[in-house]
């Protein structure tokens, strides 16, 4: 058995300004392996060790959540070299590439025959407050640790395969 577990919490997601981003309050909770990178690092840090039943608030700086906001991430380019067909406009988002892992980018600005481009995530820069209610924390299978991801059920098995594992 692996020494990592598997957290289950809810969490409402806000700005330093109290502004709500994300909730999962009246939908699922949340499940991930420690240290997988399925949720932001500071998060995961900071969630380390916690019992079921724990209530808590977690400050995540910029740097480890989204990153810090990086101009070099913006860039003017032709918009025949785009993998879009039609109308651009701006906060228009699209993958900048045809694989699932391609980044997505959002329009600043439509300029004649080019785009200014952003490839930051929109909360590059941003600190974040985490009000957090673990639910449950359990060991991780040795096939979770394996995959790199947290499995459904208790025993943490892939079953069906749903989650595209081949194991």
């Amino acid at each position: 058995m692996s020494n990592r577990n598997v957290v289950t919490f809810h969490y409402t997601l806000r700005d330093p300004q109290g502004r709500l981003l994300d909730t999962s309050a009246g939908g699922q909770a949340v499940s991930y392996l420690e240290g997988a990178g399925q949720i932001i690092d500071g998060l995961d840090e900071a969630l380390r060790g916690v019992s079921a039943g724990v209530k808590q608030t977690v400050n995540v700086p910029a740097a480890k959540a989204y990153g810090e906001y990086d101009a070099e991430q913006v860039q003017r380019v032709l918009k025949s070299l785009l993998p879009v067909e039609g109308e651009l406009n701006p906060g228009d988002q699209f993958r900048a590439g045809e694989d699932a892992f391609a980044p997505i980018v959002k329009v600043v600005e439509v300029d004649g025959d080019h785009v200014v481009l952003d490839a930051n995530h929109p909360l590059a820069g941003v600190d974040l407050v985490f009000e957090v209610e673990v639910v449950g924390v359990r060991a991780a299978s040795e096939e979770e640790v394996e995959h790199g991801h947290a499995h459904q059920g208790e025993g943490g098995g892939c079953g069906s395969g749903e989650c595209g594992c081949k194991g």
